[in-house]
């Protein structure tokens, strides 16, 4: 298959769920409620972001950069509420 189209292959799944994650943060930041939110599944998610960012970085692969890097700031943001709020 032709690189070109991998990686739009990568950069259009990374799209879709990096964007999964924005609703969420949009209502929590306009509600405050966090209380149905799961602490330690935000925990492991974004210590999951973060390493799937790393190697990202590491093994210089752009749709995971990308995507992890803002994935990580919706799920983090989500996580630093949780914290605030409960």
């Amino acid at each position: 298959m032709d690189p070109f189209v991998i990686k739009l292959i990568g950069f259009a799944a990374a799209t879709c769920t990096t964007v999964a994650y924005a609703p969420q943060a949009i209502k929590v930041w306009k509600t405050r409620s966090t209380g149905d939110i799961s602490l330690g599944m935000f925990l492991v998610m974004v210590l999951g972001l973060a390493l799937w960012l790393i190697y990202g970085l590491l093994s210089g692969d752009g749709p995971l950069i990308a995507s992890n890097a803002v994935t990580m700031l919706l799920a983090g943001g989500i996580l630093v509420m949780k914290l605030k709020y409960g």
